[in-house]
C-alpha cells in the first residue's frame, strides 16, 4: 500500500445510508434535477452521518469549532428526476490531517450510480483560526468509532 493510500484509507464501516425524494423545486422545466442540488444532497447525507455517529454540526459547534467546506467534487453519471427516490451513501475517509473528508454515492431507483462526490472540511476554532492538528474532541470521537 502506498503512503498516500495509507493516509487516506476509506473507513467503510462508517457509512450512513439515507433515502431522499426529489422535490419539484429541485428540477428544471424538463423535470431533471438541476446539477447544483446534488451538493445539497451531499449535505443531507453528511447531516444524517453526523446525527447517526454523534459528530453533527451542532456537536462540533458545542465544542467551539466550525467545519467549513474548502473543497467539493461532484461527478454526474445519470440524471435524477422529479419524484425519484434516490439513496445517498455517505462515508467518512480516515485521515491523520486536521480535516474531515466525506465521500458520497447517490443511487437512482434502479440502484444505478447517479452521482459521486467528495467534500473536505477543515476545523476553525471560535476565533476563526485554522486548526493545524485535530481538535481533542475529534481525536476522542475517532477513537470511539474505531478510526484510531
Amino acid at each position: 500500500m502506498t503512503r498516500r493510500k495509507e493516509l487516506y484509507k476509506e473507513a467503510t464501516e462508517l457509512t450512513v445510508v439515507k433515502d431522499i425524494r426529489v422535490r419539484f423545486n429541485e428540477t428544471d422545466p424538463l423535470g431533471i434535477v438541476w446539477h447544483g442540488y446534488y451538493i445539497t444532497y451531499f449535505e443531507d447525507g453528511r447531516e444524517a452521518f453526523g446525527r447517526h455517529h454523534g459528530i453533527s454540526y451542532l456537536d462540533v459547534n458545542d465544542e467551539g469549532f466550525t467545519t467549513p467546506i474548502v473543497k467539493s467534487i461532484c461527478e454526474h453519471k445519470l440524471s435524477l428526476r422529479y419524484g425519484d427516490v434516490a439513496r445517498i451513501e455517505t462515508t467518512i475517509v480516515d485521515t491523520p490531517a486536521a480535516k474531515m473528508i466525506f465521500r458520497y454515492t447517490i443511487f437512482d431507483a434502479n440502484n444505478e450510480i447517479a452521482c459521486t462526490g467528495e467534500t473536505v472540511q477543515v476545523f476553525l476554532d471560535k476565533n476563526g483560526e485554522l486548526m493545524l492538528t485535530n481538535p481533542p474532541f475529534y481525536e476522542e470521537w475517532k477513537k470511539k468509532v474505531g478510526l484510531i
